[in-house]
């Protein structure tokens, strides 16, 4: 029994905001600056379905589903002009690019060493295609975060599953935040710092002056994201590329962002009504994390992660200090990639790396837009010959 219904839409939505702003209130308390918000969002929903409050799935989470996700992804990618991620984060882009190579690099190992087709019984998913749909699914989460793990448990069929899907929710949640706190502590580690370039404390970058957030830039921004998403569906369509739905929206808002920067500059308040509703996201996806349904497949599911983490860790730290990238630049870049863009300068603030702000903001973008686009070819790639 929960306390709100399923069938309670708007008092499950209540719900949602509720976690949401909470998350961002007790963000700016001591300890929470050192969670940040988005892991109190998810943790905060975790607790909450698996306490009775909300349930574990309802209409108001496939309304989340089916609604914010396609259209967070323009409202991230708006300050995506590629021009400028190249010029102002050229050594923040590297770390990412390092660490996106960890997380393929992962996956392949793990996916190599577990039997992943014995994970998953939905109907429409054939077992063999299984294995390649979760490689898929999580090679896109530890690219660009959860929004990336939505398109692509909707472009596999995995969400469908909602055994599978709830259980691989709560690992994904678990481990993720795990893991954001193991990079929280490491600056601490004196042993370790000492192997790496000290960091240049440079002053940051300075971003264009844009106008506030009004009405108007966020009706517009709204209005632009949805007809992003509508003229990309449109397309798959057309060309019948089903299962290209988000790489072609991704590149659509790309597209805008890169050849038409000073129309995309005056959609003030993007990012942030984005990064607004992405803490939705994650308090419904967060709340189908059945950790009963976990530890039913637990073993498996936590193998699988925690190789994946280890990998990505162990290529972007290591390599990185051949490649002499900074500890504190590293770090940033693997939060970017294991939890997206709303997470990694938040903990680039906290810890006084405010040259990496900007930075981290604009490779959490790029990860948000090669998430989805490297998560669906490891898919189709795995699918092909498998």
């Amino acid at each position: 029994m929960f306390l709100l219904a399923p069938d309670n839409h708007m008092g499950v939505m209540a719900g949602l905001f509720a976690i949401a702003g909470a998350a961002f209130l007790l963000e700016k308390t001591r300890i929470g600056s050192q969670l940040t918000g988005a892991v109190i969002a998810i943790l905060g929903a975790i607790v909450a379905s698996n306490i009775g409050l909300i349930p574990h799935s309802a209409p108001a989470y496939d309304f989340v589903f089916t609604y914010f996700v396609p259209i967070l992804i323009p409202l991230f990618l708006f300050k995506a002009d590629l021009r400028r991620i190249f010029s102002e984060a050229g050594r923040m882009t590297a770390a990412f690019l390092l660490a996106a190579t960890g997380t393929v690099a992962g996956v392949t190992i793990a996916a190599l060493a577990l039997d992943l087709s014995s994970l998953g019984a939905a109907a429409d998913i054939a077992e063999a295609a299984r294995e390649p749909a979760i490689a898929g699914l999580f090679t896109s989460t530890y690219i660009g975060g959860s929004v990336n793990y939505a398109a692509l448990g909707e472009l596999t069929g995995l969400k469908d599953d909602a055994s599978f899907f709830s259980a691989a929710t709560a690992a994904d949640n678990l481990f993720s935040a795990l893991y954001l706190m193991m990079l929280a502590v490491m600056p601490g580690w004196l042993w370790l710092a000492k192997r790496y370039v000290p960091h240049n404390e440079e002053p940051p970058v300075v971003a264009e002056v844009s106008a506030p957030a009004s009405a108007m830039s966020l009706t517009l921004s709204l209005g632009l994201a949805l007809l992003i998403v509508t003229v990309g569906d449109a397309l798959m369509g057309y060309f019948d590329l089903a299962g290209w739905r988000y790489v072609i929206i991704t590149s659509l808002a790309l597209g805008f962002a890169t050849l038409a920067p000073k129309w995309a500059g005056q959609l003030s308040g993007s990012f942030e009504l984005g990064v607004g509703l992405s803490f939705v996201f994650f308090t419904a996806i967060a709340a189908g994390a059945n950790i009963a349904a976990m530890i039913e497949v637990g073993p498996l599911l936590i193998a699988l992660v925690t190789i994946i983490l280890a990998v990505h860790a162990v290529i972007t730290f290591g390599f990185g200090m051949l490649f002499k990238l900074s500890l504190p630049e590293l770090i940033i870049a693997s939060n970017a990639a294991v939890l997206g863009a709303t997470t990694a300068p938040a903990l680039a603030a906290t810890k006084g790396w405010h040259n990496l702000v900007t930075p981290a903001v604009l490779v959490g973008v790029m990860g948000y837009a090669l998430g989805t686009f490297i998560g669906t070819l490891v898919f189709k790639f795995w699918g092909a010959f498998l």
